[in-house]
């Protein structure tokens, strides 16, 4: 169980991840990022933007990704920034390949299990001198850190101390089919906007490489897995592509400190997930769920002594401190 209480005018799933989402935020505190390219494949780069404190051997880093058709600028992005580097920590805000506007950087896609940007960088930050390090990610970006855990087994790198989830994606197909739901209209309409968007962008950066042709017919998630992401990185469709890249089938190698944190009213992401074997079984992994926080919001009221009532993002620092801890 979690020791989340939700706001008291925020106790529906639907209104927390709708006032999460479209409230603006600022953090006042938080210093100007420097960009950091990251080299992940021949033909892609990637964009951290980064919080570094000087000496940065001597604090913890923590990562963190974002959701789909997200980037380094959403609020809790920076939200966990500012509550990380307030803490102490080096933050490194990770985008996906082509997210946060850098289709130009990459000829390729990115899907929901393609971990290998974030090893790249847990793996440099590492050389490179930095100490402990933690992973957190939301939703599509929770998967990956789940992902990226299970795929290390018994042998993460000696940086790496412990994944965060919020809300994360780990059982794709289920997700994908309540994402469905005719509840969930408005989050479909917004997924599939923002991705008919990128692929547009992505087909002006490199004329002939992607056609267009589909996107007039993509009403959903899934119909554009179909047409572009399944097809692109070799699977045999899209319920293939949800089956490897979910991060349910290896949560149960994960072997370094995992926190999930997840709301039995997210409006796309059955809880159900949360109490299978794979993960109730794992004793490195830790599930905190509550009955309210919608998808990525877990709003609470703010203290009035600093702290702004986004739980999540609070949790996290505090689980990162918890597994950094000399």
């Amino acid at each position: 169980m979690s020791s989340f209480e939700p706001h008291r005018r925020l106790s529906n799933g639907h209104a927390m991840t709708l006032w999460a989402w479209a409230r603006r935020r600022e953090f006042p505190h938080l210093p100007i990022p420097s960009e950091r390219f990251i080299e992940v494949a021949a033909d892609a780069r990637v964009l951290a933007h980064c919080y570094f404190h000087r000496g940065v051997a001597a604090r913890p880093t923590l990562i963190v990704l974002h959701g789909l058709e997200g980037s380094s600028s959403a609020h809790y992005m920076r939200g966990v920034a500012a509550k990380g580097w307030a803490a102490g920590f080096n933050i490194a805000l990770l985008n996906q390949r082509n997210c946060g506007g850098t289709e130009h950087l990459s000829t390729t896609l990115y899907h929901s299990g393609l971990t290998t940007d974030v090893d790249v960088l847990v793996r440099q930050l590492a050389a490179e001198g930095h100490g402990a390090t933690v992973v957190a990610g939301y939703s599509l970006g929770g998967n990956l850190a789940l992902k990226l855990a299970g795929d290390y087994g018994a042998t993460p790198p000696a940086s790496l101390r412990g994944v965060v989830a919020v809300s994360p994606v780990m059982d794709l197909p289920r997700c994908v089919d309540a994402l469905e739901r005719k509840s969930n209209v408005i989050y479909q309409w917004n997924f599939v906007r923002n991705l008919k968007a990128r692929m547009r962008r992505k087909a002006a950066a490199f004329p002939g490489l992607f056609s267009t042709d589909a996107l007039a017919r993509i009403h959903t998630v899934r119909q554009f897995d179909e047409a572009y992401t399944a097809p692109f990185f070799g699977f045999q469709d899209a319920t293939d592509y949800y089956h490897r890249a979910a991060a349910l089938r290896v949560v149960d190698q994960i072997s370094v400190p995992t926190l999930i944190v997840a709301a039995g009213d997210d409006p796309f992401v059955p809880s159900g997930a949360f109490r299978q074997p794979p993960v109730t079984t794992n004793p490195r992994i830790t599930v905190e769920l509550s009955a309210h926080g919608g998808h990525c919001a877990f709003v609470t009221h703010a203290d009035g002594n600093g702290f702004d009532g986004y739980w999540a993002e609070r949790r996290i620092v505090e689980f990162a401190t918890s597994v950094c801890a000399p």
